[in-house]
């Protein structure tokens, strides 16, 4: 399957437009899918997968976030324990609403949407690929895209990555392949959200008061969390500090070892996690953390 990524782009700004641009919330969001979209095709590439691939882990960066727009006129709030899982929103307005042909105009999604809709939202197992169409140990070039593969697999593959990329862990089953791209898709998300944490006021990001961010205490359960090297659950998180730890610990589930380069290279996450507390007991904690955290890529790299 081609791409046009011109298209698609034009698409994107076209859709976008319908909000408000100036609000600062729509351009984060704006300036976030352009910057996953290309940060999918970095990792995308350092896999050594072939064109298609790359683009159609393009592709989702440039539509994992579509249900964000209309969460926040509805609902006025990202939050989507406020709200709606945004997600599986995004999967919904593409595939149910039919969006999904605005930005591939070249094939109709009436039998792609028949064929990829599942009970439970995930692959039906008798239309699992087989193992010659699995990923490589290598991830080299036998992953790409076959000439005759059927666009169903390929929509498929798109939709489970969108509905997948802010779930705590991915849905049991899936194949090598399908597990890939969401993996692409879920790390190019994390690393950028260091840098949306970064450039973005404390209030905006967490919806606290500074003050309450800077005073308050890290709740056990989310530290010991942090420790184990695994993203924090978020029921767990009880106190505002919380969040910027649980933000810190999204590094422990990048999966490529490019993710790990590019984090490390952008900076964002040391700058996020050389927060500095007012609480004396808690600003004791994140120099442990990022004592941690720093050991952690030292043995990652």
């Amino acid at each position: 399957m081609k791409i046009n990524r011109e298209h698609i782009k034009n698409t994107f700004q076209e859709y976008t437009d319908r909000y408000d641009s100036t609000d600062p919330k729509i351009k984060l969001k704006i300036d976030h899918t352009y910057r996953v979209a290309d940060l999918c095709e970095r990792i995308a590439k350092s896999l050594d997968l072939l064109q298609e691939d790359i683009d159609l882990a393009w592709l989702s960066g440039m539509l994992h976030d579509i249900g964000r727009f209309e969460q926040l006129r509805r609902y006025h709030t990202f939050s989507d324990a406020q709200s709606i899982d945004h997600a599986k929103f995004a999967v919904e307005l593409l595939y149910e609403d039919g969006l999904i042909a605005d930005y591939v105009p070249e094939i109709s999604t009436a039998k792609i949407v028949t064929d990829i809709r599942t009970k439970d939202g995930g692959i039906d197992p008798a239309d699992k690929r087989g193992a010659a169409a699995q990923m490589s140990g290598e991830c080299g070039s036998s992953t790409g895209l076959s000439e005759d593969m059927p666009l169903s697999d390929v929509f498929r593959t798109l939709r489970i990555a969108i509905g997948e990329h802010s779930a705590y862990r991915i849905q049991e089953g899936l194949d090598e392949r399908t597990q890939m791209f969401c993996h692409i898709l879920r790390d190019a998300d994390k690393v950028d959200i260091f840098r949306v944490i970064c450039d973005t006021p404390l209030e905006e990001v967490y919806g606290f008061q500074t003050e309450d961010i800077l005073r308050s205490g890290i709740t056990p359960e989310v530290r010991q969390a942090f420790l184990e090297h695994h993203a924090v659950l978020r029921s767990l998180k009880k106190q505002p500090v919380d969040y910027v730890v649980a933000h810190g610990s999204l590094a422990f589930e990048l999966v490529y070892p490019e993710s790990l380069r590019i984090a490390k290279e952008q900076g964002y996450l040391g700058r996020m996690m050389s927060f500095q507390s007012e609480n004396p007991e808690t600003a004791k904690e994140f120099e442990h953390l990022r004592k941690d955290l720093n050991d952690y890529l030292e043995q990652r790299s």
